[in-house]
């Protein structure tokens, strides 16, 4: 279901004319703000991909960031169970909160390490769907998938060798090249990291 057939299911009528909308940062999954939405702010935010508001208070359409200039740009936008409450993944340019914050939290939007492997996943499967872009992932798609279990295990051996010696620089470089490489190894057989972290949930609580 595309954003603008998704208009027909939100139950603005229940908040009379408004729903809440979950503003939350697509790259660190941190909640930024919470704001109201009417029909007509729904539609524009699809139309612009700038996330528009009802103002309460201007009693007006409100475009985040028409003063300020940091303006959170739509990337996905989904619907609760009672369909009155919005969930919007946004793309922020600068601080979210007009106190000058990231968030209306006063919370800093960074990324942990987790996150950041979250989003490397994200960017394997974008590049093993476009296997026509000019990039080391998609050719390493194209190669197949004995190409790239090779290429894990030669910088698994690679890292191995590094840790024999005390050069933390070339360690962690080897390390790296390892990580990004078994995330590609698990996107090519169709799994996710987040497979591989339940599993080590599992057995850390035998």
């Amino acid at each position: 279901m595309n954003f603008k057939d998704l208009a027909n299911k939100i139950d603005f009528e229940k908040g009379e004319g408004l729903v809440p909308a979950i503003i939350q940062d697509v790259k660190t999954q941190k909640v930024l703000m919470l704001g109201y939405m009417n029909k007509e702010s729904y539609e524009k935010t699809i139309e612009t991909g700038k996330v528009t508001f009802y103002s309460r208070s201007k009693k007006r359409l409100w475009t985040k960031g028409e003063e300020s200039g940091n303006f959170i740009f739509l990337k996905d936008l989904s619907l609760d169970c009672d369909n009155d409450t919005l969930l919007i993944k946004v793309d922020p340019v600068g601080p979210v909160c007009h106190k000058g914050t990231d968030t209306c939290w006063a919370e800093e939007n960074n990324a942990s390490s987790i996150d950041f492997l979250l989003q490397l996943q994200q960017v394997i499967e974008e590049r093993k769907k476009n296997l026509s872009e000019k990039s080391y992932t998609a050719s390493l798609f194209k190669k197949g998938i004995n190409k790239i279990a090779q290429k894990v295990g030669e910088e698994a051996v690679e890292l191995v060798i590094e840790a024999k010696d005390e050069d933390k620089e070339l360690f962690m470089g080897e390390a790296a090249d390892l990580m990004f490489h078994y995330l590609v190894l698990l996107s090519a057989k169709e799994y996710k990291l987040e497979e591989v972290v339940a599993l080590l949930n599992k057995r850390h609580a035998l």
